[in-house]
């Protein structure tokens, strides 16, 4: 017996324009219900064949998923030619009738990192100002693989190993009843947002209609199953317009190394798939740390106790652990419980070492203590707690 989605889909493959990737993409969209059907989705767009690709594919999907869709273009300003590069992408968003925002940077980013973090900013940014609850990446399972040896490479956990996961919040804010608009900006889309926005810079009738209801901004990749090879065939085949980063042949970025010079190694001389296999060894991984995840905090909330008379549980310093709780944990949890404490406690994200110093106390004697943690808090055994204070 076929079912409705079946019988769609094999409506759809009778359309000149349905390939492999759209039946793909499309049956990943049914089973992981990832972006769900009549909602506006921002496309990011850098204007590269994995972007691209995934703009077109969403494009021929829109009629069936009902999608309002636009394109947002982060312009980095790190080489001569990215104002030429956002020139390209705004000609694809006015070929293909799609609203277009881009967003400028004020500094240039001097790391891949600091670059990523403003690109996530800029990106929650436009999608909070113009209604956006989902914004997309075109993301693929090579960079999944890429991502997953780069982060061995440094030493990474089974948290780095599992990276970019199918869909994750990037933003919470508060969601006015009337559709939320960024000071006058109205539907201009090439206006320019401060990235030192908040909420309450809005005037006072704007905030009388916050009715305090919660809302998250979605960062999603429904791409993780193709390869970056099959993204560019999709783009010959469709004759897509892909502008060439020409930064991506530059060594001097690890990934870069990975791409052009560790995968294809892998390939040739050991799995043909490598890419594939990679991917799926960071899909199981990513099932494992969220349950990991869910007992370590399980853990965290019994062994900690509440300060004074009050029964909530909270991070404010002193906080005391239970060490008996603690020590009847596996060392995994107790791992993941020790570095959601210090996450919460500490100015910056835990390194091994800090979740390494706190865990040992578990089972170290009485009155042993650590050395001061970044911020200058301090941890010590006093029976039948580990205390942490500054």
């Amino acid at each position: 017996m076929i079912s409705r989605s079946q019988s769609k889909t094999a409506l759809m493959a009778e359309s000149s324009n349905w390939t492999h990737l759209h039946a793909q993409l499309h049956r990943t969209l049914l089973h992981r219900q990832i972006l769900p059907s009549n909602q506006r989705l921002l496309v990011a767009v850098s204007g590269g064949q994995d972007s691209v690709c995934s703009l077109k594919l969403l494009l021929d999907l829109q009629p069936k998923w009902h999608w309002h869709l636009a394109i947002a273009h982060c312009d980095h300003r790190w080489r001569s030619d990215s104002e030429a590069n956002a020139n390209h992408v705004e000609n694809i968003a006015k070929s293909w009738g799609i609203s277009y925002y881009l967003q400028t940077a004020s500094d240039i980013s001097k790391t891949e990192a600091a670059a990523r973090e403003w690109r996530y900013q800029a990106l929650t940014e436009i999608a909070i100002a113009h209604n956006y609850p989902y914004i997309v990446t075109g993301h693929t399972a090579s960079d999944r693989a890429e991502t997953l040896l780069y982060n061995l490479i440094r030493g990474s956990g089974a948290d780095g190993l599992s990276a970019l996961t199918w869909t994750r919040p990037l933003a919470d804010f508060r969601l006015p009843i009337l559709d939320f608009r960024l000071g006058n900006s109205g539907e201009n889309p090439n206006s320019q947002i401060s990235a030192n926005f908040r909420l309450e810079n809005q005037d006072k009738n704007s905030q009388s209609k916050i009715q305090h209801l919660k809302s998250k901004i979605y960062l999603v990749r429904p791409l993780l199953e193709i390869t970056r090879s099959q993204t560019g065939e999709f783009c010959q085949e469709q004759k897509l317009p892909i502008w060439e980063d020409a930064t991506n042949q530059d060594f001097k970025y690890a990934r870069n190394r990975i791409r052009s010079e560790l995968l294809p190694y892998l390939e040739t001389h050991f799995n043909p798939k490598a890419q594939q296999a990679l991917a799926q060894t960071a899909e199981l991984l990513r099932a494992d740390v969220e349950y990991l995840e869910l007992a370590a905090s399980d853990l965290l909330q019994r062994a900690i106790s509440p300060i004074e008379d009050s029964p909530q549980v909270n991070f404010q310093l002193p906080v005391k652990l239970s060490r008996s709780c603690l020590r009847e944990a596996p060392l995994a949890l107790q791992r993941r419980a020790m570095r959601q404490l210090l996450q919460q406690i500490l100015p910056s994200a835990p390194s091994f070492d800090s979740v390494e110093k706190l865990t040992s106390l578990i089972a170290a004697p009485n009155r042993s203590q650590t050395d001061p943690f970044p911020g200058g808090a301090i941890a010590r055994v006093e029976n039948p707690w580990i205390v942490i204070n500054i």
